[in-house]
This record gives C-alpha cells, structure tokens and sequence, in this order.
C-alpha cells in the first residue's frame, strides 16, 4: 500500500511538474535562466502574425466569395485543366503548395522555380521569388497569362471567357457594384487577391510570442535558441520570419545552381545577381521540398544548407534537427502535423 501511494505520489508531481515540456529522453535542455533570455530577444527578433492583411479592409464577402469561385476555377487555364488551386493547394487544409520541386502547367510543360505558399503571402513585400510582383493584385494576374502555367493568350480572351459565363455575371455584380458589375481582368485580379488575404494562419510560435511559454516543447526551444545564436535572423525576422527583404542565394559559398540568376532577370542589374526575396518561414515544414529551384527534399537539409552557403556555419544534424523541431512551431494550427 505504502509503495503504491509513493508511485502515486510520484506521478501527481511529474503532471505538476510538466511546464516547460522536456526533451526525448526527459533532460531538460535549457535552463530556466536560458529560457528568460530566449523569450525576450525572441520578442527583438519576430512578431506575431496580424489578424488581417493589408488592403483588407475594403474586401467585401462577395468579393472573397468570388475570389475562392475564380481561385478554384480550371476556366482560367487555356485547356481548363489548371486553376490556382492546382499549385497552390488549398483542399482539406492543404499548406498552398503543390509539394513538388517546380509545378506542373497546361500541357504537362514544367516552371522553373518552386511554388511558394500562398498562405500569408500578402503581408510579404513583394511577391515571386524574383519580386516582379508589387502586391497580390499584380501577382494574380501573372499565371493566367504564363505560357508555361496557365497560357491564356492576352487579357481580352480571359474577359471574354468569363463574361460569358451566366454564373459569373451576378457574382460580378455584387462584387464590384461601383463598377456595374465590369468583368474585366484587373477585377478578376482584384477578387482573386481578397480571397487570398483571408488566408491568415496562426501557429503555436505566435501564442509563444504572447507570452504562453509551456507552449513549445525543450527540443523546439533548444532550436529556437539555435536559430537565433547561429545568426539565421540576419535575414528571417519579423511576424512571417521572412517575406521582407532580398538577399543572395550563396552569400558566402556559391549555390550549386547557377542557371537561375534570380532578379537580375527583372532588373538587368549586376548588383541583382543570383538575388532572391527571402522565403518566408511560417509553414515551412509544410512545403517541401524546399530552395527557389525546390531541389532540397528535406528541412534538416535545407537548414544545414542555408547555415554553410549564408552564414560559413557548418551546422550538425543535430543542430539542423533542433531547428527544424523549432520550424514545426511555425505550422498553421489547423494544418500542424501531429
């Protein structure tokens, strides 16, 4: 009787006892004074995701409404076989990537470069990893007329499509009442974009931020303290860890590839060579495989990768390991792999 109220005992201050959440073999990896630390520059360092994007607040329902219909619409592709939805997936809380190295477009034909999340992404800078894209708007209607997308000919031959579908005509309407109900491709692009900014994730990482310091795991704080110490917030900072500035793939070291030559195809300038916007990281474990050219199938690849050729830091599987625990954080609630 006795040994068994001592196991009780036991147990009820191992439960009592469980805040912050221990690693694997139930060390504890940082101590309390490290977890201070660790959740004040945390703070220096990122925010938390904002509840609505910019340019959001002149959306209307019928407007995003209109916006998801055209999103999902294989009509927008010159052979009706490719939407929106199609590389950036959606369905069944999809991470708004197709997961494959490059997408795939009418006629089978491949891009060039990986497909990047459209969860978040009107509160980046810019859009396209090349930023040719000032805002949503603009980036909408880039697909539509990409012949290795979407490959519809011209702008008119959209328009006209649409504005002879019958069930399209009232859901213009509602949705742009100032402009008559105007099928025309900047209003396509328009609806597509607010559609698009109703897609706010928040993740374990911002309640961390707010201050609910039992919310990560030992080994994602260990990670975290390994993000921020190996110098990684040079570059991903901010409430999207990311999305807001250029930066030279192979800053240090030369990257393998070197056929994509980044926005220097948009500018023309040398000083644009091999510069991309820097990804976001917010549901970055979602979206493998990983790099502009999706070449990298793995995280711990990805971030031993990125420690070498930006930072000359030979990071070990271990610490990789750490930091991807540390990535999972930044998963979308509804979409985080248990």
């Amino acid at each position: 009787m006795k040994y068994s109220l001592y196991l009780l005992l036991i147990s009820v201050i191992l439960i009592g006892c469980g805040k912050p959440k221990e690693g694997p073999t139930g060390e504890q990896l940082l101590t309390k004074e490290q977890m201070t630390k660790l959740a004040d520059d945390a703070k220096i360092y990122f925010k938390t995701v904002a509840d609505k994007m910019p340019r959001s607040e002149t959306d209307t329902p019928d407007m995003i409404a209109l916006g998801e219909k055209l999103y999902n619409d294989k009509r927008l592709s010159l052979d009706n076989t490719i939407s929106c939805n199609s590389c950036h997936l959606l369905d069944n809380n999809g991470p708004g990537v197709d997961n494959k190295p490059v997408s795939v477009g009418v006629g089978g034909k491949n891009g060039t470069r990986n497909s990047p999340t459209v969860l978040n992404a009107g509160f980046q800078f810019v859009q396209f990893w090349d930023g040719r894209a000032k805002d949503l708007v603009e980036q909408a209607k880039g697909p539509i007329l990409n012949p290795v997308e979407m490959a519809m000919p011209n702008e008119k031959e959209v328009v006209k499509r649409f504005g002879a579908i019958p069930e399209y005509k009232d859901m213009f309407m509602k949705a742009f009442p100032s402009d008559k109900g105007t099928v025309s491709y900047d209003n396509i692009a328009k609806a597509i974009a607010a559609f698009e900014r109703t897609l706010v994730t928040h993740d374990r990482f911002d309640d961390y931020l707010k201050g609910q310091d039992d919310v990560l795991s030992q080994e994602e704080l260990k990670g975290l303290d390994l993000f921020i110490s190996s110098g990684c917030t040079t570059c991903h900072t901010g409430s999207l860890l990311g999305g807001n500035i250029y930066q030279k793939m192979g800053l240090i070291h030369p990257y393998t590839d070197t056929v994509d030559k980044g926005r220097f195809a948009v500018t023309k300038a040398e000083t644009d060579m091999y510069m991309f916007k820097v990804p976001m990281l917010r549901n970055i474990s979602l979206t493998a495989p990983y790099f502009h050219d999706g070449k990298v199938a793995t995280l711990e690849d990805a971030i031993i990768q990125m420690g070498w050729l930006q930072l000359n830091k030979k990071l070990t599987p271990e610490e990789a390991g750490y930091i991807a625990k540390f990535f999972n954080t930044l998963s979308d609630k509804k979409r985080e792999k248990k």
